[in-house]
């Protein structure tokens, strides 16, 4: 029976990339689509990147048991639906989800016969490179995204397999094969 796989790693990793990828290339592959109470961003819709949902909502959501896991990243709430993501495993669809560290971790706590990846930038230089490269945000929280990058890069023994970014093809390429031939 396919199992669920968990993609986690540092910010600026490239994980949306590589799951853009995969899903591009494995369409068999389901990735769960989180929700969040952030506003959606011009081009989003809804129930394809998010389900945007209002605070009072997720936090039913949250009460009644309804997502796998759940955090707050800067001001806003996201967690990973759970009825979706086991009916697709119950009707054996490998599924894929793309989460922080924390999440990765409480999705560990509820679900520890899931697979665990990390993906890892190839270079400490490059994951630099890639996040002061977007040039979209102000040199403090560059420097805070890095920080945080220390701290979830010093995870990776947590995880049952390291998939290194160093060509997004290879890397989507890479994961499913961890996800399809365990």
């Amino acid at each position: 029976m396919p199992r669920l796989t968990v993609l986690s790693g540092p910010s600026g990793v490239g994980k949306g990339t590589v799951v853009a990828a995969v899903r591009r290339l494995f369409p068999q592959i389901w990735v769960s689509v989180s929700a969040t109470t952030r506003a959606p961003r011009p081009g989003e819709t809804d129930g394809v990147e998010y389900h945007f949902v209002d605070r009072d909502t997720f936090a039913r959501m949250v009460k009644d048991g309804e997502l796998l896991e759940h955090a707050e990243f800067a001001g806003n709430c996201y967690g990973t639906p759970r009825a979706p993501l086991e009916r697709r495993l119950a009707d054996g669809v490998p599924c894929l989800l793309e989460i922080d560290l924390q999440g990765a971790r409480q999705v560990r706590a509820s679900r520890p016969d899931a697979l665990f990846v990390f993906l890892a930038p190839p270079s400490w230089e490059e994951l630099v490179r890639r996040l002061t490269g977007r040039g979209t945000e102000p040199p403090e929280v560059v420097a805070r995204r890095l920080d945080q990058a220390r701290v979830e890069l010093a995870a990776e023994p947590e995880f049952d397999e390291v998939v290194v970014n160093d060509d997004v093809e290879a890397a989507a390429t890479r994961l499913v094969s961890l996800m399809v031939d365990p």
